[in-house]
């Protein structure tokens, strides 16, 4: 630890050593014979010694120091005893030389075993509130390299977003291009839509869950130019959903899971149902696997769970019956967000 990390106010060392000052002219005040010159000045040197061992102290716990930070250095603790000792043989000098009628021998052993039992209080205290700062502190900076790590990881996960369908929309391209087929046209420009909203969308955590449509229905607009008839989607989520918060690409990325896994055909259509039901937006499909599946890209469900425990701490919902596979996503209202 530095030490211009390690303070303690002066106000808090000052009002203490004053303290223990006058605490120490207490016997002095319960004697029948008072004598208002002893308390005085045993008084200020107990707070002078005080203000000494409180920064000597502060210096040698400021210190860096090659042993473990848990453990108290009996290095340091030795050199601030003998300091004290010193100190306070110094004082109980000035003392004598002050007040000659007082017997130095039992006063010295006196105010000796007082300045070690002070000393001994003074870095004790500090050594725990060194302590308790550097846990603080640890704790802190773990922290911040746990949210560095989460925030890394929701970036690499935002860039797996969409990371394939490239290919075979360029394919359908080529296919519909060589056909002369009308909808060629279109077909660019919905092409050129999504990558557009794949941009803008991409630097951020939440949109819309409208927004999100934006890019499902230009999305939903080339794999239907591709499957034609075996491509059905149905949407009845209503405005006060719409209004609600999403990360950017979920919704397309499962229904491109959909896609993805299940066979579409004219004789054999995929009908892909969007709908809200108990504070949840649904994704759900027929199933009809594909035989032998393709792998797993990596992006998908786990894609997905993972940006929602980052931003919500929540779990998306995944539910699989005999014919039926759902995915329920919690809704994200504005002040959740905030």
């Amino acid at each position: 630890m530095q030490a211009s990390n390690f303070k303690i106010s002066n106000a808090t060392i000052w009002i203490s050593s004053i303290f223990l000052g006058l605490l120490s002219s207490v016997p002095h005040i319960a004697e029948r014979h008072f004598n208002a010159a002893e308390a005085a000045v045993n008084a200020g040197l107990t707070a002078t010694f005080s203000l000494l061992m409180w920064y000597f102290n502060i210096y040698m716990l400021s210190r860096p120091s090659k042993k473990r930070k848990q453990s108290i250095s009996y290095t340091k603790l030795l050199s601030s005893l003998v300091f004290g000792l010193a100190v306070m043989f110094c004082l109980a000098w000035i003392q004598q030389l002050i007040l000659s009628h007082i017997n130095f021998g039992p006063v010295m052993l006196m105010v000796e075993v007082r300045g070690i039992l002070i000393n001994l209080v003074f870095y004790m205290f500090l050594h725990l509130l060194q302590q308790n700062y550097e846990n603080q502190h640890v704790s802190m900076e773990l922290e911040r390299i746990k949210n560095d790590h989460l925030s890394a990881q929701y970036e690499m996960l935002k860039q797996q977003v969409n990371p394939h369908f490239l290919f075979n929309s360029l394919n359908t391209l080529k296919a519909m291009v060589e056909t002369e087929d009308k909808e060629t046209v279109a077909f660019i420009l919905k092409l050129s839509n999504f990558y557009r909203f794949t941009l803008e969308s991409r630097k951020m955590d939440l949109i819309h869950v409208r927004e999100e449509m934006e890019i499902l229905n230009a999305y939903l607009f080339l794999q239907k130019a591709r499957f034609d008839s075996g491509l059905t989607f149905e949407n009845t989520l209503s405005n006060e959903t719409l209004a609600t918060l999403i990360p950017p690409f979920t919704l397309q990325l499962l229904v491109e899971n959909c896609i993805k896994h299940n066979v579409i055909s004219r004789q054999k259509p995929l009908l892909i149902r969007l709908y809200e039901e108990e504070g949840m937006i649904i994704v759900e499909n027929i199933i009809q696997l594909k035989k032998g599946n393709e792998d797993s890209t990596g992006v998908g469900l786990k894609n997905i769970d993972q940006r929602y425990k980052h931003l919500l701490d929540k779990h998306i919902t995944i539910e699989q019956e005999q014919n039926l596979f759902q995915v329920k996503l919690p809704l994200i209202h504005e002040y959740n967000h905030h």
